[in-house]
């Protein structure tokens, strides 16, 4: 069982992360278990364009679309909990309606995503369809299972009064938990080396 704490992801601040473009100007990551890139894309609406190497090249692309559509970059990635896929959508706060309901199915999703102007943060935790736990300010939960996260929420530094939210890194913190719940760390390494299958979803 991974025991990872937004410790483990201030990376993400670092001027020479490869996420800082998706934290300038919005994005969604998704995590999802035994669902193949194709799949996620397919439920997605999103139509394919190829394939690209690293994020690096991502990011080119979806400046090369100037705006007219959301990149999704998706790609297999490991973890003792079974195999997962994990996608990128820049540019985007929130996925098709529906989506994450038909994309957990029968599984796991967790999602969490961030706007590009005033920081407008989500997390989400589905499980067989249904929403388990969604927050954006942690201290105020909902879902059919709003309460099962609680202590881990505390152990990956994020906490539940304002005192402890208004001092945490909570972008840190919400990768950390994702991973809790997934078993995959989403190293720097991943994302620059990773090859994605890329796909278009019109706005």
């Amino acid at each position: 069982m991974t025991t990872a704490t937004a410790a483990d992801y201030g990376w993400i601040r670092s001027t020479t992360s490869p996420f800082r473009y998706a934290l300038e100007s919005g994005y969604i990551l998704v995590l999802v278990r035994g669902v193949s890139p194709a799949r996620l894309l397919a439920l997605a609406g999103a139509e394919p364009t190829g394939l690209c190497e690293g994020i690096d090249e991502l990011i080119e692309q979806h400046d090369e679309d100037d705006g007219l559509y959301v990149l999704v970059g998706a790609c297999a990635v490991p973890s003792e909990e079974g195999d997962w896929t994990l996608a990128l959508a820049l540019g985007r706060d929130s996925w098709p309606p529906g989506f994450m309901e038909a994309l957990s199915a029968g599984t796991r999703a967790v999602s969490h995503s961030s706007n590009s102007g005033k920081p407008i943060e989500f997390f989400h935790w589905y499980e067989n369809g249904e929403l388990r736990t969604h927050f954006e300010w942690p201290r105020v939960r909902v879902g059919s299972t709003p309460d099962e996260l609680n202590s881990l929420i505390c152990e990956v530094g994020l906490g539940l009064t304002d005192e402890e939210i208004s001092r945490a890194d909570r972008k840190a913190a919400v990768f950390a938990l994702a991973e809790r719940l997934t078993g995959v760390r989403v190293a720097a390494e991943l994302l620059t080396s990773t090859e994605y299958h890329v796909a278009d979803m019109p706005e």
